[in-house]
């Protein structure tokens, strides 16, 4: 009897606990008997699991603990992307988006099998200069195995640690036979989201690490510097290994570049809050006379990619690289109580073409790979860094005054472009001429 009291009482006590964090909506009744009853059912059989876990596994179990581990094991049968956040977790993912965090500075994704991959290396980050590339897949975080049942948080606090403290991650590359220890000295990773200069012949380089909050001041300031030379012939947008950010940053990017009312991107999903349409409202800083070329490779993503496909679609950029990642998935962040939170997938978005990127990225308008001698240069950096950690800022610097063979076409594109121009207004002035 007081067995049977104790399951009706947790019953109840679960069902409070589900429609107080708004999860379960009485909306469900309407939609017939038997959705309700497959409803109760299954809410009935994660009782029973509950209670015989908690009464007979071999060691006491905290209700936190399985929990927390029942509410991530179902966002986990989602997809990749879908993630619950402790409150300690949440304070890391909000610090992360300010453009300031501790770690190694990689972006990761779990690919469809299980795998931790990364998406790619940020800028100037210790593992960026330890080597680490995009495509790349950690098998093995110190001591630890990676596992499919392993969370992207679950990686993520692995890999975060004090300032100065060493890390060995198991990297595994296409082409190698096995995989290959990179020991890493974590750091606090201050992220400069946009970086800029003026090439030679007078073409305007800008370069964007990621996407954050402080990205669009940052961004505006850039081209607003760069317009100012009177001779601009055209602006290089370089989003490579670009692992996205916030969405709204990379709409209001956009806006800069199209004129007045050009569509940047929609988001679709079930709910009415994920239908949404984000036009330009502004006219752009960027005369629409001088060109744009965006440069691209496998590790631009996500709100990178609605950049380049914002410019592309509208037929205000050519694209020059290497496929798109591609992430065309948009994640709610849903606070909830006792300072949680839920981040999950709500909808995708589509190209102003009306294509969804997800799972297909975009095809440049000119593939260019990276030569065997860019490839070999940037190898022999990251051994130098490593042997000679004193020369890190001489290294860099370097490596900024380089024009590697992506960035060169992307350079001969904009003078193509004049080339045409010229070519278009000669024609024009010998038929004036008949």
């Amino acid at each position: 009897m007081k067995k049977a009291f104790k399951s009706v009482l947790f019953f109840s006590l679960l069902i409070t606990f589900i429609f107080s964090l708004g999860k379960v909506s009485l909306s469900a009744v309407s939609e017939g008997k038997a959705t309700e009853e497959k409803e109760v059912n299954y809410i009935r059989l994660f009782t029973e699991v509950y209670q015989l876990v908690k009464d007979r596994y071999v060691e006491p179990v905290t209700p936190k603990k399985l929990f927390e581990g029942a509410i991530q094991g179902m966002l986990g049968k989602l997809d990749p992307h879908s993630t619950l956040f402790t409150p300690d977790k949440l304070k890391e993912f909000e610090v992360e988006t300010q453009g300031e965090f501790g770690g190694l500075g990689i972006q990761i994704t779990k690919t469809k099998d299980g795998k931790l991959m990364i998406i790619a290396p940020i800028e100037d980050t210790p593992a960026y200069k330890a080597g680490i590339k995009a495509g790349d897949v950690i098998v093995k975080i110190d001591k630890k195995e990676v596992t499919p049942d392993m969370t992207l948080m679950e990686a993520v606090k692995l890999m975060r640690g004090k300032p100065g403290t060493k890390i060995t991650i198991w990297i595994w590359r296409k082409g190698w036979s096995e995989p290959k220890p990179f020991t890493i000295t974590r750091a606090i990773i201050k992220i400069q989201s946009v970086k800029y200069r003026m090439l030679k012949g007078d073409i305007g380089y800008i370069r964007f690490t990621m996407f954050q909050k402080n990205s669009v001041e940052e961004f505006k300031k850039a081209l607003q510097e760069l317009v100012k030379d009177k001779k601009l012939k055209g602006v290089i947008v370089d989003v490579r290994n670009n692992p996205g950010g916030l969405l709204d940053s990379a709409v209001s990017i956009s806006d800069y570049f199209l004129p007045k009312g050009a569509l940047i991107v929609y988001t679709k999903g079930r709910i009415p809050d994920s239908i949404k349409k984000f036009y330009s409202t502004n006219d752009p800083i960027l005369p629409l006379g001088i060109p744009v070329v965006m440069l691209v490779n496998g590790g631009t993503a996500s709100a990178a990619e609605i950049l380049t496909g914002a410019l592309r679609y509208n037929d205000r950029a050519i694209v020059v690289g290497e496929k798109t990642f591609g992430k065309g998935s948009v994640q709610t962040l849903y606070p909830l109580e006792m300072g949680y939170a839920v981040k999950i997938t709500t909808a995708k978005y589509y190209m102003p073409n009306n294509e969804c990127i997800d799972g297909k990225g975009i095809e440049p308008d000119i593939e260019v790979k990276l030569s065997k001698e860019d490839i070999e240069q940037l190898k022999e950096d990251a051994k130098e860094i490593e042997e000679h950690p004193e020369k890190t800022e001489e290294i860099r610097k370097e490596r900024e005054k380089r024009i590697d063979n992506q960035l060169r076409r992307a350079i001969e594109v904009i003078k193509e472009f004049y080339l045409f121009q010229q070519m278009k207004q000669g024609k024009l002035d010998q038929k004036k001429a008949a």
